[in-house]
């Protein structure tokens, strides 16, 4: 939701097909505007159509799992996200994605020893496609953030395996 909420920023439109789980609360916590969105959670077995549809009216769509998709129907529908300029943001295995972005890594940031806030997560991504993008490239981001956005990392995660040096004591004197 939160690679959503930043692809539909300044109150865009946006739509989620299929995903009955989602909550109004924690699509607004993510920045999504509720005033700007569509659901259609339950969109069956003619989910093709109800997504093309939808690619009409929001630039952003989320699309829970519709099971597999056949190659015809894959190509179809990116055909009409090329003609709207859509962009869909989906969690299972698209046939012919132009793009997928895979987490390599992730860690939560804020918990001490068994206290503190969840404040932000930290995460690496891998992103590969086709043509020019056909080589993978990867990126540090908080994903969501300290703020709830989504951002790069600037700086490098501290090394777990960091050498470790120990402390002596001193003494004035």
């Amino acid at each position: 939701m939160a690679l959503a909420a930043e692809a539909a920023a300044d109150g865009g439109a946006w739509a989620a097909v299929g995903l009955p789980q989602l909550g109004g609360l924690a699509a607004a916590d993510a920045g999504l505007d509720l005033a700007c969105g569509l659901a259609v959670p339950e969109p069956g077995r003619r989910w093709p159509e109800v997504l093309a549809t939808v690619c009409e009216a929001a630039p952003v769509v989320l699309l829970g799992p519709v099971g597999q998709v056949a190659l015809r129907t894959s190509r179809r529908i990116a055909a009409r996200l090329r003609r709207s300029g859509t962009t869909l943001l989906t969690w299972q295995d698209w046939p012919e994605a132009q793009l997928r972005l895979r987490v390599a890594e992730a860690r939560w940031e804020g918990l001490g020893d068994g206290f503190g806030l969840l404040v932000g997560r930290r995460t690496r991504l891998v992103v590969a496609g086709r043509g020019a993008a056909a080589q993978p490239r990867q990126a540090e981001v908080w994903l969501p953030g300290p703020d709830g956005s989504v951002r790069l990392i600037a700086e490098p995660a501290a090394s777990v395996d960091a050498d470790v040096v120990p402390l002596r004591p001193v003494t004035a004197g």
